[in-house]
């Protein structure tokens, strides 16, 4: 079964080309996801969650429920009796935050029963959920489907980052994203207690409070709030270039952007690997030819495992120190983790930053991941993102080739929490 996956961002008032399935509303560029003292880590993997929390109508709906009220109350209890009979059995402990199957049915029944059209749900919707981009892939179901479905998804993405950061279970990528404890020390089940109790302690919580919560407090344990790197990007690293966006002359280039695809070294005392500096250079090349008025360089803190290096960070100093490129012409893009999202996060800044939807973007890396991206990375992003996040344009050379964005990266990923 393929993963559905899922991506924060905004959209355009272009026409979208690829966007074939399109045919109800788009979602709007012009919408804020975040204000720039957000939660990131927390408003990228469960932006509904959120919305949930922070929406006073929508709140008051969800905590005025007899039957939402009562799940809470039941999770609490639950919470209770683990902190008392848990011990040593960190699973134990975790088992009464999981957000069960009979618990997501549930929800999603209520949130259909409150649906009414014009009243808070069905505002949220309209004004949330289809104009932020993040749920784009249900954007064509009936109003409380696309809201039910959004509700399972999200359920799903906490109790994923509860396996991983919590249990130990594998992630999609082992050797960068796994867990930094050892499950197994005796020491590890009070961290967890620990956890779980303030997880417990928060006051007059919705129905997922005290599972969103304890998730989020696995991730900043194990070090692992990679989501957040750089934000607000718009207001620090990617602000010189954004406000050259505004007054850039997109007909006197062929491309929109050019695209290098992140590379870590093998060590953790190298920031930028000889691949990166290679890219680098041959993206510099193109700059230089006027092929586009912006690079963007497309990586996180990945190789090696728990490395401090952002590839992207690195790509960025080595294009402005050694190479002499504008910072202005600069856009960093820190949060992939692997190819498939090198590319669908460039889409989304294309998007998120009011670049054009017109023009094709142009991919430069080493000949190797250049054919490795037009001619096998789509299959492996329809099986692990659910979706095409772009469509092969020209190839220029072994080291370049031409792509066309797709608005369905704007949608969320429910099983990638560092990189949602």
């Amino acid at each position: 079964m393929f993963k559905i996956r899922y991506t924060i961002t905004l959209l355009c008032i272009y026409a979208i080309p690829f966007y074939a399935n399109a045919q109800k509303s788009l979602p709007n560029r012009q919408y804020r996801l975040f204000s720039d003292t957000a939660d990131f880590v927390q408003h990228k993997n469960f932006y509904l969650l959120s919305l949930f929390t922070e929406l006073p109508e929508v709140r008051e709906l969800l905590e005025n429920d007899k039957v939402l009220k009562g799940l809470s109350i039941q999770k609490q209890q639950l919470i209770d009796t683990a902190l008392k009979n848990c011990g040593s059995d960190y699973a134990c402990y975790s088992s009464s935050v999981i957000i069960s199957d009979a618990e997501i049915k549930t929800v999603g029944e209520r949130l259909a029963a409150l649906y009414k059209t014009g009243q808070p749900l069905d505002k949220l919707i309209k004004d949330h959920l289809i104009p932020s981009g993040c749920y784009i892939l249900y954007a064509d179901l009936p109003a409380k489907e696309m809201l039910v479905k959004a509700w399972e998804q999200e359920a799903r993405a906490v109790n994923h980052t509860i396996a991983v950061y919590v249990n130990g279970e594998k992630p999609n990528y082992p050797n960068i994203d796994s867990i930094s404890f050892n499950v197994r020390k005796k020491s590890y089940s009070e961290l967890v207690a620990v956890n779980l109790q303030l997880a417990r302690s928060t006051q007059h919580p919705l129905f997922f409070t005290s599972s969103m919560q304890f998730a989020l407090e696995a991730l900043e344990l194990n070090g692992r709030k990679e989501a957040a790197d750089y934000e607000p990007m718009t207001t620090t690293v990617n602000k010189a270039a954004i406000a050259k966006v505004a007054n850039t002359s997109w007909s006197k280039y062929p491309y929109s952007v050019i695209l290098v695809p992140g590379e870590g070294p093998e060590d953790n005392i190298t920031a930028l690997s000889a691949g990166g500096m290679l890219r680098c250079r041959l993206a510099a090349n193109q700059y230089n030819k006027g092929m586009a008025p912006f690079i963007v360089v497309s990586g996180g803190r990945v190789h090696p495992y728990r490395t401090k290096y952002s590839e992207a960070f690195e790509m960025k100093e080595f294009l402005i120190n050694e190479l002499h490129i504008p910072e202005s012409a600069i856009i960093m893009e820190p949060h992939a983790r692997h190819t498939t999202t090198n590319m669908r996060n460039c889409v989304r800044l294309l998007f998120r930053y009011g670049m054009p939807l017109d023009k094709p973007a142009l991919t430069v890396t080493i000949p190797s991941q250049s054919f490795y991206i037009s001619e096998t990375l789509l299959e492996r992003c329809k099986k692990e993102l659910g979706y095409y996040p772009y469509k092969n344009g020209k190839r220029l050379s072994s080291t370049e080739m031409e792509f066309y964005p797709d608005i369905l990266s704007l949608q969320l990923d429910n099983d990638e929490p560092l990189d949602p």
